[in-house]
Parts: structure tokens; C-alpha cells; sequence
């Protein structure tokens, strides 16, 4: 792979940690379509581009998580009780996302994650805030809930905290502690989810396999990814100790629209 792709791999990879820390936001939605821009220059197909970016981004919770689970485990917001009771679920829901998500065209994958990006990018942008109406259900609706979060989660290469912080709010469950607890929730996701996009790609002749790509994951992005956004993810959580971030969070919202829009006219040229 050509050593400029690397470097813009690693800088792609430093914004979306630094990000992430600053406004407490999985890197998901930034990195899959610059993602998708880049791995078109490193030998994959076109028709796989959208779900190798997925599964990519995907794979870079499973390193990005830890880091942030320990930082808020630490402060006793995880509640490790509500992991236990949604992580059988979430693991059954992200592989089964990421085998439909490996069977769609890149039509329906793009369309999907557009429609998911445009839906957060508007919640982000309005500061809309869910109304505690309930509690936390029981084990079946915990698993089912979990299901849910896992599918949606690994159709759009995402850590699922854009949907499981909103339910756990709706459920009573107080803002520190569903942020915290949804930070665990990242790597049962990500793990099942590149799992299954590994299992979804395996064999296929169209991709470069091997140390290129292992299933729709495409290893060297991954690590480049990875590495810098774990190293640049604890300078942003400093830097938001320090300012007020509700603007940057519009502003942040904007340019998601941006994305949104670039990736529903991948699924558009695809159709």
C-alpha cells in the first residue's frame, strides 16, 4: 500500500480519536466515509469499498473502547449489571449485522449509513434530550434490546452509543452512568461485529486477501487507524475539561450532514 495512503490513514486516524475525546463520540461516522474515500486507492474493489470501510471502522472499537471503558470505570460510572444483561444480546445482534450487511449491495449499505448519520447529525445538531419515561425492562428486554443495538450498531460500523445512551436515558438510568455504560457496551459490539464481518468476507476472490485484508476488514487501515486515534483520543478528553464543547458540538453535527450526504451519493452511483 502506497505510503501516502498510510499517512492519510494515520491523520484520518488522529482527527477521529482526538474527536472522540473531545466530544465524547464514537468515531464510526467520521471514519467510514473518509474510509471510503481512501481504501478506493489501496485495492479494493468498488463494489466493496462501503463494506470494507464498515468493518474497518468496526475493528478499530475493539482498540478505541478499552481506552474509554477503563477511563470511565474508573470513575464508577459502568454499571456492570446492565452490561451483563444487554452484552448476550449485542453479541447475537452485531454478527447477525454484519452477515446483512455483507449479503446487501453497497445500494442498501450506504443508504442505511446515510440515513443513520443524517438521524444522529440532526439529534446532535438540536441538542434534542430523551424524557425518562420507564425503567430498565427485564432480562427478555434487555436481550432484545441489546439485539437491536447490536444489528443496527454493525450495519454502520459504529459503537452503538448513539442508540444505547438515548434507551438507557428513556429507562431512568442517569447521563454519567449510561455514557459509562454504554462505553463497555463498545467492545462486546465490536467484537461480535468484526467477527462477523470477517466471517461475511472470508474467501472472497474480488478482495486482496491476506495480510490485506482479512474478510471485509482491511488490516493495514486498521492498524494505522487505530493506533494514532489511541494515542490522540486522551489529548481531546483533556482539551474538554477545559472548554465548552456544546458548540463544536453543532458544528460537528454539520459537517456529519456533509458525510450523510457524500455517502448517500456512494449509494446513489451504486444503484
Amino acid at each position: 500500500m502506497d505510503l501516502q495512503i498510510v499517512f492519510c490513514l494515520a491523520l484520518l486516524g488522529s482527527c477521529t480519536g482526538f474527536l472522540a475525546g473531545l466530544l465524547g463520540i464514537g468515531g464510526g461516522m467520521v471514519l467510514t466515509p473518509f474510509l471510503t474515500m481512501l481504501l478506493a486507492h489501496a485495492g479494493i474493489p468498488p463494489e466493496h469499498i462501503v463494506h470494507c470501510a464498515i468493518a474497518t471502522s468496526m475493528g478499530t472499537i475493539l482498540f478505541t473502547s478499552l481506552s474509554s471503558v477503563r477511563a470511565h470505570a474508573s470513575r464508577g460510572a459502568v454499571l456492570w449489571k446492565v452490561v451483563a444483561s444487554m452484552a448476550p444480546g449485542i453479541l447475537v445482534g452485531a454478527l447477525i449485522g454484519a452477515q446483512i450487511s455483507g449479503a446487501l449491495s453497497t445500494f442498501w449499505v450506504a443508504l442505511f449509513f446515510s440515513i443513520f448519520v443524517y438521524t444522529s447529525a440532526t439529534k446532535m445538531f438540536i441538542g434534542s434530550k430523551t424524557v425518562a419515561t420507564r425503567t430498565l425492562p427485564g432480562a427478555g428486554g434487555m436481550f432484545g434490546a441489546g439485539t437491536v443495538i447490536g444489528v443496527i450498531s454493525s450495519l454502520v460500523g459504529a459503537g452503538g452509543g448513539f442508540i444505547s445512551v438515548p434507551f438507557m436515558t428513556y429507562c431512568n438510568v442517569r447521563m454519567h452512568n449510561a455514557i459509562g455504560t454504554s462505553s463497555a457496551l463498545g467492545f462486546p459490539i465490536a467484537f461480535a461485529g468484526t467477527i462477523g464481518y470477517i466471517i461475511s468476507g472470508w474467501g472472497n476472490p474480488a478482495l486482496p486477501g491476506w495480510p490485506y485484508t482479512l474478510g471485509f476488514i482491511h488490516v493495514p487501515a486498521l492498524l494505522s487507524v487505530a493506533v494514532m486515534s489511541i494515542l490522540t483520543a486522551p489529548i481531546g478528553a483533556k482539551v474538554a475539561h477545559s472548554i465548552d464543547t456544546k458548540p463544536l458540538k453543532r458544528i460537528f453535527g454539520s459537517v456529519l450532514f456533509v458525510l450523510a450526504t457524500y455517502m448517500l451519493w456512494k449509494a446513489v452511483s451504486a444503484f
